[in-house]
């Protein structure tokens, strides 16, 4: 059996498939230890899984801000020592980074001692992170139809991201009987990932009276030290109680989905893959600062797959039409939900564990994975 670093700290995009991946090879009967960074999101969703290994590295983000520019310097030089100080120890056989400031320091290590690098993509436009690291690794998945331009001799498969196996489509009656919701009235959910949103939030508070009088309950996940939690009442036109309720943080992301009739959130990959597997349809708004707009890209083909659909943020204005458009049209609901069960079908962490397997083995990869010319832009 063989012994992998998963790098996936940061973010809940990042560390969620990180998990969901670390599960599948640790039933495979490998030995696997997670690379966090110490930021507390990351913190709140690994005390989930007491069976993973965890380590914290030191590790900062990218920025051109002189002392950003200087912290990141100087964390990714204790990520790539604290790295190698761990790579002695464990004799890793292969690592997998997520994308992310966690990423830098531990590919390095690995290509200064070795040990083959395997990256994953789960944006539709590659991150900073990925495009840098790239030339360091043995393997890359993306999604399919993406090409990152300018690599060489990199294994490239095309597959989806990872999801957790507890975050699963239940019957809407029973999610919604776990989570005390009201069974018969519509459920929005409204998911900022796992930063928060603040903007969603605020359009939730100033929108809570109004989507109560057309009876629409509200399950809000505001981010941590985002917003207030709690539960309101109001009432709806026929005077019959509407309760909404305000959380900063929820590890039951499976169940809420399977609850909701529409899901309204940003765009981030892992939501997306999340909405996916649970097929509930969802009005996506997009963050507008995200990295090289990425995030509207992925809504934008989430769109076209036929999930939901997009709605800019500067358009916030028209979204309680959209929203209640979408959520009393039943048959626009079941055309959505049919679209993303055709999407759900593909298995991601199989593709990904078995050929992780073979890149730490040293066994030759499938005869369909070619090195990579220099590609054109998607």
């Amino acid at each position: 059996m063989s012994r992998f670093i998963i790098a996936c700290g940061g973010t809940g995009g990042h560390l969620s498939p990180g998990i969901a991946l670390a599960e599948a090879l640790v039933a495979r009967g490998h030995t696997v230890t997670l690379f966090i960074s110490h930021k507390k999101v990351d913190t709140r969703l690994v005390e989930k899984y007491p069976h993973l290994p965890a380590e914290r590295v030191p590790s900062a983000p990218f920025g051109w801000r002189p002392d950003v520019h200087l912290r990141f310097h100087w964390k990714q030089t204790q990520g790539l020592l604290f790295s190698l100080r761990f790579m002695r120890a464990t004799r890793p056989d292969a690592i997998i980074g997520f994308g992310g400031f966690t990423n830098a320091g531990v590919v390095l290590a690995g290509r200064l001692r070795g040990i083959p690098v395997a990256l994953h993509e789960a944006n539709r436009v590659p991150g900073l992170a990925i495009r840098v690291l790239s030339r360091f690794a043995a393997r890359l998945y993306l999604p399919p139809g993406v090409r990152l331009p300018g690599i060489r001799g990199v294994m490239v498969r095309h597959t989806g991201l990872p999801v957790r196996n507890e975050i699963t489509r239940l019957p809407r009656d029973e999610a919604r009987a776990r989570l005390g919701l009201d069974p018969a009235q519509k459920l929005l959910v409204i998911l900022g990932g796992s930063q928060g949103s603040g903007n969603l939030n605020q359009w939730a508070e100033q929108n809570l009276a109004a989507l109560a009088h057309e009876g629409v309950q509200v399950y809000c996940v505001t981010g941590l030290g985002k917003g207030s939690e709690g539960v309101r009442e109001l009432h709806g036109k026929s005077g019959q109680a509407v309760r909404s309720t305000f959380v900063a943080f929820s590890d039951r992301v499976g169940v809420l989905m399977s609850a909701a009739d529409l899901v309204l959130s940003r765009a981030g990959a892992g939501t997306l893959a999340e909405l996916v597997r649970c097929e509930t349809p969802a009005v996506l708004m997009p963050y507008p600062h995200a990295a090289d707009n990425h995030q509207w890209v992925n809504a934008t083909y989430f769109e076209q797959q036929g999930g939901g659909v997009v709605v800019a943020d500067h358009a916030l204005a028209g979204l309680h039409q959209e929203v209640i458009d979408v959520i009393f049209n039943d048959w626009l609901l079941n055309k959505f939900r049919l679209n993303l069960h055709r999407m759900s079908q593909e298995n991601s962490i199989d593709t990904i564990v078995h050929d992780l397997e073979s890149l730490a083995s040293g066994t030759p990869p499938p005869g369909h994975l070619r090195p990579t010319p220099a590609a054109s832009a998607p």
